[in-house]
């Protein structure tokens, strides 16, 4: 995927509808794909810890080998919020898009890095993974271990920051 290019990021969740929204590339060096997004819901969505509006900014990393993404998020003017992660079967790139199957767990790790937060294990759970994928299952929560940890630095080891 060139630099620089128009792509759209599919996030499959099954059996909930699927996410689309455009994006740039920012890079692709084979194994991490690179884009960058602007908040691509309603107006505003307060998490309750993070409210996401018009006008943040998304740079968003991919990985082909990795069950997981980390997804930088800006406010208008630069600031940083903090990064979202959401763990995932390894991205791939379609018909012009990068896809990438949520298994509903994610992390959430504040600018600050005071605390990284846990979040949807219950939705994990209902999903039925564990009964239809055993091992996926597995790798799930080992992916969502591995962030948490990644987390400790900002993500600067796996981002280079």
């Amino acid at each position: 995927m060139a630099p620089g290019s128009e792509v759209t990021v599919l996030l499959v969740k099954h059996p909930r509808p699927d996410v689309r929204y455009p994006a740039l590339v920012d890079g692709d060096d084979g194994t991490r794909i690179t884009v960058r997004a602007p908040w691509a819901g309603p107006p505003s969505r307060d998490f309750g810890f993070v409210r996401f509006e018009r006008g943040d900014v998304f740079t968003e990393h991919y990985w082909r080998d990795r069950w997981y993404s980390v997804k930088e998020v800006r406010d208008g003017r630069g600031a940083l919020k903090g990064w979202y992660c959401d763990v995932t079967r390894p991205a791939a790139v379609r018909d012009g898009a990068v896809v990438v199957h949520d298994l509903d767990l994610d992390l959430w790790l504040p600018a600050d890095r005071s605390a990284a937060l846990r979040l949807d294990e219950d939705e994990f759970l209902a999903s039925g993974l564990a009964e239809r994928d055993p091992a996926a299952a597995a790798r799930a929560r080992e992916a969502l271990d591995e962030l948490e940890l990644l987390s400790r630095d900002g993500f600067a080891a796996l981002l280079g920051g």
